[in-house]
């Protein structure tokens, strides 16, 4: 059985070369400073140009996390009840592996290997940590497979029905742009690299526009925030469209030999006006009429959005609708033109080679959507008897979180949780095994936020007991009597088998160079404009306005505006009149670093932002009690009543832990689990609330 790779011997002080495996698009190459085997600082690489010697806040002080007196460090097996206030003894690895091992061969045996379900996502964004050796085990033991939705599926399949990949302009170029729009995205926070690239061009007299419900870090600094309902960003889009075709701001010659179905695009476009468009959007008329002339007078001009807009019914349309306006201008004839959603579809990586699809059954298994994880584990048929939980804390971060917390508290289920913190989801654990942070092990990364491969070379040695979701897998698969000689890969051989390094994208580029030299850019030509005489990765090698591939697959196939699913229930909408909106907490990345004593001192509670107006209706002021609920459930926070949001909008930073909010709930007790209009997504947008005063006790 392969062991993972061994840590640097403790010595006096030196450095390691890692990247940040956290779910940001900036994927940032750090250089921990070691001493006597323990890491004393992070900071980032200086010679890593998307980095650029700049770290995060909550990246900044990773020694923190690393040493949390809370860091899960060895087996434990749950005794008494689930739940909150759960007990654990611990036990050895070789009574955890016996007992996984066990239970999983029983379900396997009385229900079928499809009652048995993995849940993970992004908490380690590295490509072994994220999906390798775990994949291989799953597949081999023919689990149901997950699909995993939550974040991204929706947008990233309605920005591929336009563009063809998940690419777009490379981002190093964008500080030549004379005009940016920041669209659904808080770069501040959530893309602070871009931001530093962004302010750049407006030194150099670029103008900034952001589009936003609510006036964000980023809003704050633009020079312009267009402050849209949620839900409507397609509306706004065809309502740009409808002006650049009534003043002919086009390029004809982009759109006749680079697009394809720009005739019914027009006619579709023509139906938004910027009255109704306004109306819509809840934005000035005028606004739509000035947003449409600055882009289309702009040269170049750059969209950068990001997946705050694909978290409503109407998703993936937003993207798509979104993703159609630098066609039509010929945004993308200039190396700072065009839009950037991911630039993750640039890498060659070999998933088939990491995740090994082919040791499947025949037929393959069933999908579970991640996003309606509490519904599936209450009413799935086959029902889900075992549940892995790894990279993910579904808990704190899955929609409707009452019927998440019913299916986890089922006396029936097998549950087995890996992480480095007893979570919300752990309290619920058979078996807590402890996860190593990113500096106890080797990864290899590629990035949705730039254009550089990345390794992760262990700091110091692994803490306590803990092992990588890899050496877990490994072994359990050992335990399981797996013999394929590909559970026997060590980590090194799976780093090498990670990207297709014959594809030109990755020429003079190895794993051996990588591990010497810690990161290098994919070999695409710098100052390029990539759609400048199209050859868009589409069927067509066009932009495709019409998309016959959405039609095939029942979508339709042009733009659309599909309004929020819970505004067209005209009594729900009176009944819950403001609109809910859960983006991330300045100092929390979903649910990681939310049990940081450093960030939760700073995040102070739970706290929901509401307007003046929405504010003194209820008879609310600053730092009220306050309870936010639906039919689907509540929670409480305090109020922070500001003009930060518009009227109608409330916002409600996330994600807390249950464990650390003052109910024991958090913003997902409303949150629904219906899904996006394309790719299966969460809609955690879509979602209709009231608030009041919460009467506390003396």
């Amino acid at each position: 059985m392969a062991q993972p790779t061994p840590s640097p011997t403790p010595a006096a002080t030196h450095t390691v070369r890692g990247a940040c495996p956290h779910d940001c698009p900036d994927t940032c190459a750090l250089e921990v400073t070691v001493s006597d085997g323990r890491v004393v600082k992070v900071a980032g690489a200086a010679d890593h140009p998307p980095t650029a010697g700049a770290l995060c806040t909550k990246v900044a002080f990773y020694p923190e996390r690393i040493y949390h007196p809370d860091r899960l460090l060895y087996p434990l097996r749950r005794l008494g009840a689930k739940g909150p206030g759960a007990r654990f003894e611990r036990i050895s690895w070789a009574q955890a592996l016996a007992t996984i091992a066990e239970r999983l061969r029983g379900v396997a045996t009385e229900y079928g290997a499809e009652a048995i379900v993995p849940y993970s996502y992004a908490g380690n964004s590295g490509l072994l940590g994220y999906g390798s050796m775990d994949r291989r085990f799953f597949h081999r033991l023919g689990a149901s497979q997950l699909d995993r939705t939550i974040c991204a599926s929706a947008g990233a399949m309605g920005y591929r029905g336009t563009i063809g990949a998940s690419v777009g302009f490379d981002v190093e170029n964008v500080v030549d742009a004379r005009l940016i729009i920041i669209w659904g995205s808080n770069s501040v926070v959530s893309n602070l690299h871009f931001w530093r690239l962004a302010q750049e061009a407006r030194r150099r007299g670029a103008r900034l526009i952001a589009i936003d419900p609510c006036r964000t870090a980023t809003a704050d600094k633009c020079d312009q925030h267009i402050a849209l309902l949620p839900g409507t960003d397609s509306a706004l889009a065809l309502g740009l469209m409808h002006v650049l075709i009534r003043d002919d701001l086009l390029d004809h010659d982009y759109i006749a030999h680079h697009t394809l179905g720009f005739d019914a695009l027009r006619e579709r476009a023509l139906q938004y006006p910027p009255a109704r468009v306004a109306a819509i959007c809840g934005i000035g008329e005028g606004e739509v009429e000035q947003l449409a002339r600055a882009y289309g007078s702009s040269s170049p001009a750059a969209i950068r959005t990001n997946y705050g807009i694909n978290r409503t019914a109407g998703g993936g349309m937003a993207l798509r609708a979104v993703s159609c306006l630098p066609a039509l201008t010929g945004a993308w004839r200039h190396p700072a033109g065009g839009i950037l959603l991911s630039s993750s579809g640039n890498y060659p990586v070999n998933a088939a080679a990491l995740e090994r699809p082919d040791l499947m059954p025949t037929p393959t298994p069933r999908m579970i959507n991640m996003s309606t994880i509490g519904a599936d584990l209450l009413r799935a048929q086959p029902p889900i008897k075992a549940l892995f939980v790894y990279n993910s804390n579904p808990l704190a971060i899955a929609p409707q979180s009452a019927e998440v917390v019913g299916g986890f508290a089922r006396d029936d289920l097998f549950t087995v949780v890996h992480d480095l913190f007893q979570t919300d989801t752990a309290d619920y654990a058979d078996i807590l095994l402890p996860a190593t942070s990113h500096m106890e092990q080797l990864d290899i990364h590629k990035s949705y936020g730039h254009l550089h491969v990345q390794v992760n070379q262990p700091a110091i040695a692994a803490l306590g007991e803990a092992l990588p979701n890899t050496e877990l897998f490994r072994r359990l698969a050992w335990q399981m009597g797996f013999s394929e000689a590909c559970f026997a890969d060590s980590d090194e051989d799976l780093c090498r088998q990670a990207f297709d390094w014959d594809d030109p994208r990755m020429a003079g580029l190895s794993w051996e160079k990588l591990k010497l030299e810690g990161h290098a850019r994919l070999k695409l030509p710098r100052g390029a404009a990539p759609f400048a005489a199209g050859g868009f990765p589409t069927p067509s090698g066009k932009c495709e306005f019409y998309s016959q591939t959405m039609a095939s697959e029942g979508v339709d196939p042009l733009p659309g505006f599909i309004p929020p699913r819970e505004w067209r229930q005209s009594a729900l909408a009176a009944e819950f009149p403001l609109a809910l909106i859960t983006p991330p907490a300045r100092n929390f990345l979903n649910s990681s670093f939310a049990n940081s004593p450093r960030f939760l001192a700073q995040e102070k509670s739970p706290a929901v932002h509401l307007h003046p107006v929405d504010a003194a209706a209820r008879g609310i002021v600053d730092d009220t009690p306050v309870r936010i609920f639906n039919r689907r459930g509540e929670f409480h926070a305090r109020a922070i009543v500001s003009d930060r949001v518009r009227p109608g909008v409330a916002m409600a930073t996330s994600i807390w832990w249950r464990k650390h909010s003052p109910d024991g709930r958090n913003c997902n007790e409303v949150t629904s689990q219906a899904l996006t209009d394309m790719g299966g997504g969460a809609t955690f947008y879509d979602c209709l609330v009231d608030i009041a005063r919460r009467v506390t006790a003396a």
